[in-house]
């Protein structure tokens, strides 16, 4: 079973900045899709950015050109890092990941991280 870690959540002030992390255990790190989903309180969990094996990247119309998303094969690790935080941009981050088609939902989770803009 593949494990997702994610680390790096915390209480930002609008406009900051926060990097997120997601290490994966397992050796077929480089074959899968990776991305960033969220869930605010009372909201459906969204797509925030997906990477995938070959490096094709997926933002959300909300977080493009605040937020890249980033990956090392070698590292089995994905990153988020966020900019120009926004309050709205708080919720829980989760990290996702699996052999996909397109930029469907893989299998595997992690457990979140909650992240907090608030002045």
């Amino acid at each position: 079973q593949v494990q997702l870690v994610e680390s790096g959540g915390g209480l930002v002030q609008p406009g900051g900045s926060l990097r997120l992390s997601c290490a994966a255990s397992g050796s077929l790190f480089r074959i899968y899709t990776m991305g960033w989903y969220r869930q605010a309180p009372g909201k459906q969990r969204e797509l925030v950015a997906a990477i995938s094996s070959g490096g094709r990247i997926n933002y959300a119309d909300s977080v493009k050109g605040r937020f890249t998303i980033s990956r090392d094969n070698a590292k089995s690790t994905v990153w988020l890092q966020m900019s120009s935080l926004k309050i709205d941009d708080t919720a829980v981050y989760y990290c996702n990941g699996g052999v996909t088609t397109g930029w469907s939902i893989g299998p595997y989770w992690g457990q979140g991280t909650q992240v907090t803009v608030s002045s």
